[in-house]
């Protein structure tokens, strides 16, 4: 019975410390707003709960599931027990040491945490440890899950059933700050240390890159889930957020780039997508901020774009760093246009619009990283009131018209042009290539120029300026167009543009918001 009554006893403390919080912002960081306010003194005191290794987290949404709760701890290490209540959209985790729970407040402090898009708050808890009724089965195989992917085992059978009975083979993964590509044999190569992976369908949505993934068993979805949410791919970028699907079966109609059926081999490409061997880059190393190891910039992108099986790396027979894109405006496209846009994710060399079809271009960039790079920024985005189509040419090179022969112009060769962004190696336009968005960074404007100046200016391209903030210096700023397209479009004729005395503007995609 003893432990009953603890468990009693812990629910009603609970109720008692959550109406005495006010404060929307988690209780560390409004222990200044008590004291200065002289506010009530019990809620103060409450508030000032020492350091413990039981946390006190509140305004769980109402679906929030114990493992969503655990995995708020996992990242800062291990989690001992967790006491849920549910009416009242609160949990307390318990974390194995003292000093893990200090570290994830003082983390969350920083970091808003979210649990199902919705923010919650942590904050210590008055118990020094949680004593829960050791018969609630269903957290004890949660805890023992939790352990066994902590320590790289897997779950006993017990724990394995009673886990199956809360989760789905599918899980849901949206990739955030994809700065490379992201393929589906890379989701296959990491996901696949966790259990046989059955299907993968892989699409855009709202602008990002999502992907279904099902394993042969829903025990393997939630290990990977608690094991992968929040984990980068590569150092500092490609996020993973995990979520189960409402899907408890995916339908695989092609094995292609964009969606593979490991069990049924025979599926046909479909659509005319290139049939893709399974052959996974090489070996990556282990590394602590991300799951395929310490690459630099563009390895992982040499890295990715071996992995979608369509590129070898580079230097190995049969790379190529010509893209043919079509669809385009054929009245209004010319070489410049493509050169600047492209040029956003690497060094064009040469870009040739067909003579026989103008609505089609091939374009040669530096290496195959960046054609990769560019193929899946670009592909699906506006250009000049056209949806483009960037795919992969089986071209090595775009070659020049021969001498004294005139294509109207078609063909431009731009191997030394004095604008390309990453001839410098190591430049920080490495760091800074992101999705076409609807916000521009300038950057190199003159001191004389005002914020009625640039919104004149980027109004005349073509588009609505919603929003305009400088920074500091005043020599860079961020410009808020009201689609990407037009961004996109104030990209391609205000880059490079003479503000006078020489200078001349500098202009990329941002992934702020104003």
């Amino acid at each position: 019975m003893e432990g009953i009554s603890d468990v009693a006893v812990g629910v009603k403390r609970g109720s008692d410390e959550l109406s005495m919080y006010s404060s929307p912002n988690s209780g560390v960081s409004s222990i200044s707003d008590g004291a200065s306010n002289g506010s009530d003194s019990k809620k103060l005191r409450v508030e000032e709960a020492p350091p413990s290794r039981v946390l006190h987290i509140r305004k769980l949404p109402n679906e929030a599931s114990e493992t969503e709760v655990i995995a708020l701890g996992l990242p800062f290490g291990k989690v001992t027990n967790i006491l849920t209540l549910k009416g009242k959209n609160q949990a307390f985790l318990e974390m194995g040491t003292e000093e893990t729970a200090i570290t994830m407040v003082n983390y969350y402090t920083t970091v808003t945490p979210h649990i199902r898009n919705v923010p919650v708050f942590i904050q210590y808890s008055n118990h020094k440890e949680l004593k829960t009724d050791s018969g609630n089965q269903r957290t004890q195989a949660v805890l023992q899950a939790v352990s066994a992917v902590q320590s790289g085992g897997s779950p006993s059978s017990d724990v394995q059933e009673a886990l199956a009975a809360a989760s789905s083979p599918v899980l849901r993964i949206i990739i955030d700050n994809m700065f490379y590509p992201v393929t589906l044999d890379v989701l296959q190569q990491i996901f696949s240390k966790f259990g046989t992976v059955m299907k993968i369908i892989t699409f855009t949505k709202n602008n990002q890159f999502q992907a279904l993934l099902q394993f042969s068993d829903p025990v393997n979805a939630q290990q990977a889930k608690l094991a992968l949410d929040g984990q980068n791919i590569y150092n500092s970028c490609c996020t993973l957020r995990i979520d189960f699907s409402k899907l408890v079966n995916l339908n695989v109609k092609y094995n292609n780039d964009k969606s593979r059926d490991y069990t049924r081999p025979e599926l046909p490409a479909g659509d005319g997508q290139p049939s893709l061997d399974c052959t996974v880059a090489a070996a990556f190393s282990k590394d602590s901020n991300s799951l395929l190891g310490a690459l630099n910039p563009l390895s992982a992108a040499a890295a990715a774009a071996a992995a979608a099986g369509r590129v070898a790396l580079a230097g190995q027979a049969g790379s190529s760093g010509v893209l043919l894109v079509s669809n385009l405006n054929e009245e209004m496209v010319a070489p410049q246009s493509l050169f600047t846009l492209f040029g956003v994710y690497g060094d064009v060399q040469r870009v040739k619009i067909l003579y026989n079809k103008k609505d089609s271009a091939l374009i040669q960039m530096s290496d195959s990283n960046q054609a990769q790079l560019a193929m899946s920024h670009l592909n699906g985005q506006k250009m000049y009131g056209k949806i483009i189509r960037v795919t992969l040419s089986k071209h090595q090179t775009v070659a020049l018209p021969r001498d004294g022969l005139d294509d109207q112009g078609l063909t431009k060769d731009y191997a030394n042009s004095p604008l390309h962004r990453f001839k410098k190696p190591g430049s920080k336009n490495f760091q800074n290539i992101f999705p076409p968005s609807g916000t521009l960074h300038l950057s190199n404007v003159p001191q004389d120029v005002t914020e009625d100046d640039l919104r004149l200016l980027f109004s005349n391209a073509g588009g609505t300026v919603k929003a305009f903030k400088f920074f500091q210096d005043r020599k860079m700023a961020l410009i808020q167009m009201s689609t990407v397209e037009e961004a996109i479009q104030g990209l391609i004729d205000l880059h490079n543009y003479n503000m006078g005395g020489s200078q001349h503007l500098r202009v990329s995609f941002s992934k702020s918001t104003i």
